[in-house]
């Protein structure tokens, strides 16, 4: 695999790097306007400043029924929406980080095959589905990641250390392999593949508070992990022998960051199904706006991510209101054209998988 121009700039550039305050109170801007934007736009509009009075307990002249819609419906699938767009940009930063590779994303090693698996055969398994929305997130993210693991087993088998060439091939190997099994079980379940497509497409609709409380200790320490590694991203971006000169062990380091990013990966994907393109789109375009040091890509990465997802979810539910269309179809959308344009700046840059 070959470098990625960010690993052989100068150290001096990245170490000048800075993250500026404009750029994080431009994030929180984003997040917050989302929000609101999610709260109160839908089949019913509120107003936004009643919206905003409600949740900080100011009072404020919502209805019963619309005060129902923004806290238990809205708020939820929301707040659901920023922690799965905040994570899966971050992971798919660090990522494209520690692979030096800038087409990398979260589901590089196999999560989203072993996840899609998974729910494939509770769904296929619950009689009438009744167990479904219980066990299908604990499903996708024992799936999701054992087959990380396999990826690295696999990619460590040879020389008893996996370099990231050979993670990456693994990871395509058993993706490639969990999802033909995953093919072999809906044709002979075919009365079950609408339900596993709907899941597979990607969906908050049936976002809950309960997939909050799932979802938020795994986020809150994939974001430790990911955001006290960015210094570490930035060091090894320019080569293992500067790395280890300065006294980083740079094998030790990237396993720490793609198993604290496979896990944050593995219980998004758990709860929100498949939505791709939100680990590319977002972290290529922090780079492009605000500088490629980790130190402003991965913080910024889960500000926008946040705020990208939550937009994208809302499209998805007011384009075709009442009717949704899944988010993934969405994020696929935009993301699809920007991938053509990533991979064409990247060949005239020189940086090949």
């Amino acid at each position: 695999m070959t470098q990625t121009a960010a690993a052989t700039e100068p150290a001096s550039v990245l170490r000048a790097a800075r993250l500026r305050p404009a750029w994080i109170v431009a994030g929180l801007v984003a997040v917050a306007g989302a929000a609101v934007a999610g709260l109160v736009m839908g089949p019913v509009s509120l107003s936004p400043h009643a919206v905003v009075r409600q949740l900080l307990g100011l009072g404020s002249d919502l209805e019963a029924r619309e005060i129902a819609i923004v806290e238990q419906i809205r708020l939820p699938r929301v707040v659901l929406g920023l922690l799965v767009g905040s994570t899966l940009a971050l992971c798919g930063a660090s990522y494209q980080g520690v692979f030096r590779n800038p087409l990398a994303d979260p589901y590089l090693l196999g999560a989203a095959a072993g996840a899609g698996l998974g729910v494939t055969i509770v769904i296929v398994g619950a009689a009438d589905g009744a167990a479904t929305p219980v066990a299908a997130p604990v499903a996708a993210f024992i799936g999701a990641l054992a087959a990380v693991a396999l990826a690295y087993a696999l990619g460590a088998s040879g020389g008893g250390r996996a370099s990231t060439a050979s993670l990456i091939l693994s990871g395509v190997a058993v993706a490639s392999f969990l999802t033909a099994l995953q093919t072999y079980v809906q044709q002979r379940n075919q009365d079950t593949i609408r339900q596993v497509y709907s899941w597979i497409l990607g969906r908050l609709s049936t976002a809950g508070w309960a997939e909050v409380r799932l979802l938020l200790p795994y986020a809150v320490v994939t974001w430790v992990v990911l955001l006290a590694h960015r210094r570490v991203l930035d060091v090894l971006a320019v080569g293992d022998d500067e790395a280890a000169a300065l006294g980083l062990h740079p094998h030790r380091s990237r396993i720490i960051v793609i198993v604290a990013a496979s896990l944050g990966t593995a219980a998004a994907v758990s709860v929100s199904g498949l939505i791709a393109f939100v680990g590319i789109i977002v972290p290529h375009t922090v780079r492009l706006l605000a500088g490629r040091s980790h130190r402003v890509v991965l913080p910024l990465s889960m500000l926008f991510g946040g705020a990208f997802l939550c937009l994208a979810d809302l499209l998805a539910r007011t384009l075709s209101s009442p009717a949704e269309i899944p988010i993934g179809v969405v994020t696929a959308f935009f993301g699809a054209p920007f991938f053509v344009l990533v991979l064409r700046s990247s060949r005239r840059m020189g940086v090949t998988a």
